[in-house]
């Protein structure tokens, strides 16, 4: 591969981990300790990652259990995720936090699937846009630079090949996250 094309292999690939970082957030049904990644909590007057102040774990399917390190935290990580959007009032006896996550609904999981289609399709765009801003760069390198024709044809389809299969993983990934949702 041409390093021409490789840094928009790059961008690709982040576009690909991202919707992954992203889809790990939205709970299906079972405990995943992942929906807790963005809640940030207030340690000494800075805000801090909820696993940096306490230990995570998933007891139970369906339950989370947050321990803090410093008791006086529980008030802290209690307040975080009630303002957060996990949408899931935490219970605790004055040591150990923990999440109960209902069953999801059948309609609730419909909701979801079309939420993580919806976040795929932005992921395809992402990497149709890296695709065109390529295919740009290219154009310029044949009139700045006086790479042959043939040249560029080569490192458009190339190109192409690579948005393709990065849209092929994007549909594996939504596909694969949409089971997991369905799955009761």
């Amino acid at each position: 591969m041409s390093e021409k094309i490789a840094v928009y292999e790059d961008k690709m690939q982040k576009s690909l981990k991202s919707l992954e970082t992203d889809l790990q957030g939205i709970r299906a049904g079972r405990a995943n300790p992942h929906v807790l990644d963005k809640i940030t909590v207030n340690y000494y007057g800075s805000p801090t990652p909820i696993q940096q102040v306490a230990n995570v774990t998933v007891p139970e399917a369906r339950i989370i259990q947050i321990q803090p390190w410093e008791a006086k935290m529980i008030k802290e990580i209690n307040k975080a995720i009630m303002a957060s959007d996990v949408g899931i009032t935490p219970t605790d006896d004055g040591r150990v936090i923990r999440l109960v996550f209902p069953e999801l609904t059948e309609e609730r999981r419909k909701v979801l699937v079309k939420d993580v289609r919806k976040k795929g399709e932005a992921a395809k765009v992402a990497v149709r846009n890296i695709r065109r801003d390529g295919n740009e760069m290219l154009k310029k390198m044949k009139k700045e630079d006086g790479v042959s024709e043939d040249e560029v044809k080569d490192l458009e389809e190339e190109l192409q090949k690579l948005a393709d299969k990065y849209v092929k993983e994007v549909d594996v990934v939504i596909e694969d996250k949409s089971k997991e949702i369905m799955t009761v």
